[in-house]
C-alpha cells in the first residue's frame, strides 16, 4: 500500500495530462520518485506547463488515502502500470492512464483478440441489429468485445457479447463507482469487467468521454464502426484508433443514409467492410493461434428469439412473418355484404390475404417493417435493407394499390392495422 498511495496521488492529479504523467514516470522511474522530486525540478522538463507544475507540487495524500478506502468499500481494484494485470497493450499507447480502476474480473487482455464496437447513439434498427449480431458472433468465434456502453451501437455490441454467453469489457468515461450504463454495466461486470481511469467519487467532466476513446481503443486490436454519421464521436474514435495503429472495420450502410454516412466514408478511405464477426477475427487468426475459431455461419449466428429480445423496442417480426403472405395483419377491408349490383362485372371487396397474394416479396418486406404511421422513406430503406431505387418504386406501387399513403416530406403511412 505504501507504493500504491503514490500511484493514486499521481493518477488523481486532474490538472496534469496523462502523457505528462507518463513522461514523469519514465523520467523518474516511479511515482514515489515523482512525488519526492525537488520543488522547481518539474519546470526543467520539456512539455510540462506551469499549471501542471503547481499541481505536482501539491503533496497532500488525503485524496489518495480516501480513494484506497473507497475502493475497499465498493469492491474496486486499482491496477497500476507496474502491475502484471495492467494490459501491456494499453501501456503502449501514447498517453496511457497511470492507474485503471476495475469492477469485476479483468480478462488477460493481451491474450485476447479484443474488438471495440462503436457507433452512433441515435442508431437505426438496422444499426442495432448489426451491432448486436457482430458482438454476438465475435464472442462465439473466440474474441472479446470492448464497449463504451453508450446507448445505441456501443450498448448493442456489448449486449450481443453477453447474449453469446461470453465476457465483455465496459469502459467508462466517468467514476468507476458511477451508475453509467445501468443494468448493462452491471451485467458486463458480472461476466467480465467494467473499467475506468477515474477513481470512486471522481467528478465528471464532458472531456472525460473523449479521453475514454484512447483507453477503449488501447485495449483493442481492432475497431468496428457499425453506424456513424459524419463528424460524429464514433468517427473521432476511429481517428484515435488509427493513430494507435489499430485495424479499422466498418459495416456498410445505404448510400443515402445520414446515420451511416461517416461509416461509409471510412469504407471509401480504406476501412475493411464487414457484415459479421468472422470478417473481423479472420484477420487475426495467425496472431492468436488456437484461440479463434470459425465454426460456420449457422453456429455463430444469433438465434432469432435472442436477436428479437435484444432489440430496444421489443421483439421484431420474424423473417417468416415478414414474408408469409398476410400473416400478422388484420383485414384491409371487410368483405362487403352481398347486394344487388347493376353490372355483373363490378368487383366486390376482398379480404387482405387475397389482396396481398399479388404483392412481390420486396413489397411484402416493405409492409412488414412499416410499424408506425408517418415513416420517413430513409427509415424504410434502412429497415428493409433493399436498394433505395427499388424501395421507391415499390412504394409507388403500394400507393397505387392503396396499401400505403404518402404524406409530406417523403413520409408514408400504412393503411393496415396489425393484430
Amino acid at each position: 500500500m505504501s507504493e500504491l498511495k503514490y500511484w493514486l496521488w499521481l493518477s488523481a492529479l486532474s490538472g496534469v495530462r496523462p502523457r505528462i504523467k507518463t513522461l514523469l514516470l519514465n523520467r523518474y522511474g516511479g511515482p514515489r520518485e515523482v512525488y519526492f522530486a525537488q520543488r522547481g525540478e518539474y519546470m526543467t522538463l520539456v512539455g510540462v506547463e506551469e499549471s501542471e507544475c503547481r499541481a505536482l507540487e501539491d503533496k497532500r495524500l488525503d485524496a489518495a488515502m480516501r480513494i484506497i478506502d473507497l475502493c475497499g468499500e465498493k469492491g474496486v481494484t486499482a491496477i497500476t502500470m507496474q502491475d502484471a494485470a495492467y494490459p501491456r497493450r494499453l501501456a503502449n499507447i501514447f498517453d496511457p492512464p497511470a492507474v485503471i480502476y476495475v469492477r469485476g474480473r479483468l480478462p488477460a487482455v493481451d491474450e485476447e483478440a479484443a474488438v471495440a464496437i462503436v457507433g452512433t447513439r441515435k442508431a437505426t434498427p438496422y444499426g442495432i441489429k448489426m451491432a448486436t449480431r457482430i458482438g454476438y458472433e465475435i464472442t462465439k468465434c473466440g474474441g472479446l468485445v470492448v464497449s463504451g456502453l453508450t446507448a445505441g451501437i456501443d450498448a448493442a455490441g456489448a449486449r450481443g457479447a453477453l447474449l453469446a454467453g461470453g465476457s465483455c469489457i465496459g469502459v467508462l468515461g466517468s467514476a468507476i463507482d458511477s451508475d453509467y450504463g445501468g443494468s448493462l454495466a452491471r451485467d458486463a461486470e458480472a461476466a467480465g469487467a467494467v473499467i475506468s481511469e477515474y477513481p470512486p467519487g471522481a467528478r465528471g467532466h464532458a472531456s472525460n468521454f473523449r479521453a475514454r476513446n484512447r483507453v477503449t481503443a488501447g485495449l483493442s486490436v481492432a475497431v468496428v464502426v457499425v453506424e456513424a454519421p459524419d463528424k460524429s464521436g464514433a468517427i473521432l474514435f476511429a481517428d484515435e484508433a488509427v493513430e494507435q495503429g489499430k485495424e479499422i472495420f466498418a459495416v456498410p450502410s445505404n448510400a443515402d443514409s445520414t446515420t451511416g454516412a461517416g461509416s461509409n466514408t471510412l469504407l471509401k478511405e480504406g476501412a475493411a467492410p464487414v457484415t459479421g464477426g468472422w470478417d473481423v477475427l479472420g484477420e487475426f487468426e495467425d496472431r492468436f493461434p488456437g484461440r479463434l475459431r470459425n465454426p460456420g455461419l449457422e453456429k455463430t449466428r444469433m438465434p432469432k428469439d435472442q436477436e428479437a429480445a435484444a432489440a430496444p423496442d421489443g421483439p421484431a417480426m420474424s423473417e417468416e412473418s415478414q414474408t408469409e403472405t398476410g400473416k400478422g395483419f388484420l383485414k384491409l377491408r371487410e368483405p362487403a355484404e352481398k347486394k344487388t349490383i347493376d353490372k355483373e362485372n363490378d368487383v366486390s371487396y376482398i379480404g387482405l390475404k387475397k389482396q396481398m397474394e399479388g404483392l412481390t416479396q420486396a413489397q411484402l418486406q416493405i409492409i412488414s417493417v412499416m410499424n408506425g404511421s408517418d415513416m420517413h422513406v430513409d427509415d424504410i430503406i434502412e429497415l428493409t435493407g433493399l436498394p433505395a431505387a427499388a424501395v421507391l418504386a415499390d412504394l409507388t406501387m403500394l400507393q397505387i394499390t392503396g396499401f400505403i399513403t404518402q404524406g409530406s416530406g417523403k413520409r408514408f403511412t400504412l393503411n393496415i392495422k396489425r393484430k
